[in-house]
């Protein structure tokens, strides 16, 4: 399994896309994916979103422009749990989950946050990547 970025390198810094790298693999380790999975950092809301997306073909796109890194992390946990539902809990593309509410989103909001500070206890050492301004 795989993790791909795009246009990672236009919103944020080498140090904060370091520290994005050991996020992943602490979600990896939380919750492991088999198929490899995409990720777009954009700088705008190109396709329907608010701060991310999940989408067929484990492509996750992201909302990265002027944001903390600490706020692109909890996206990027939020996808990869939707991404963990469909690859190992048995959701379907073509079934909708509610998306404010319903108890996939609910998983996700929580887990994504539980994620984020367990990442800024176990690596302290980028606490000043997650919360700085770029």
């Amino acid at each position: 399994m795989k993790v791909c970025f795009k246009n990672i390198t236009k919103y944020i810094t080498p140090k904060q896309i370091e520290a994005t790298k050991e996020f992943v693999k602490l979600l990896q380790t939380e919750l492991p994916l088999k198929k490899d999975v995409y990720f777009t950092f954009m700088g705008g809301r190109d396709v329907p979103m608010t701060t991310g997306v999940r989408m067929p073909g484990s492509k996750i796109f992201v909302l990265a422009e002027k944001r903390m890194l600490i706020d692109i992390l909890r996206t990027v946990a939020h996808e990869w749990v939707h991404e963990f539902q469909y690859q190992k809990m048995g959701l379907k593309d073509n079934e909708k989950i509610q998306n404010i509410g319903g108890p996939e989103e609910n998983m996700a909001n929580t887990l994504s946050g539980i994620f984020v500070k367990k990442f800024d206890k176990m690596f302290p050492e980028h606490s000043g990547s997650i919360y700085e301004e770029e």
